[in-house]
């Protein structure tokens, strides 16, 4: 039995956390928030993602934060055509998709991009 339920928030090490927000607030709809003492998060669902800048003031963190080193995927809420229709709109490139793929509750259509420090971002739909 797991003693945990979800994932909460996870952190991306990022070199611009300006840039970063705004890749994800446009090619996702992810909101900024901010939080603490200056600390910025994208907010999407009951779920985030803190930013951590390159170097990190904060002692709570990776053993080896870099830039660019994340593989991370999200589940889409519209239909993954919407999705690419959308990525390509704002001329971002795909580097994979749509392509089938396994998720955690079972088969997916999957499209890959990078964000801004190159951090392989997979959008994906249930099939």
């Amino acid at each position: 039995m797991s003693l945990v339920d979800r994932l909460d928030h996870l952190v991306l090490t990022v070199e611009d956390i300006e840039r970063t927000c705004t890749f994800y607030e446009q090619a996702l709809g992810l909101a900024r928030e901010s939080f603490g003492e200056g600390r910025t998060a994208l907010r999407f669902g009951q779920q985030k993602i803190n930013l951590h800048p390159n170097p990190s003031p904060i002692d709570t963190k990776a053993g080896k934060p870099t830039p660019g080193s994340a593989d991370i995927c999200f589940i889409a809420a519209v239909p993954i055509e919407e999705v690419q229709r959308r990525l390509e709109s704002l001329g971002i490139p795909l580097v994979a998709g749509p392509v089938p793929r396994a998720g955690a509750c079972g088969p997916l259509t999957s499209l890959y991009v990078r964000d801004p420090d190159g951090n392989l971002v997979e959008i994906a739909s249930y099939d």
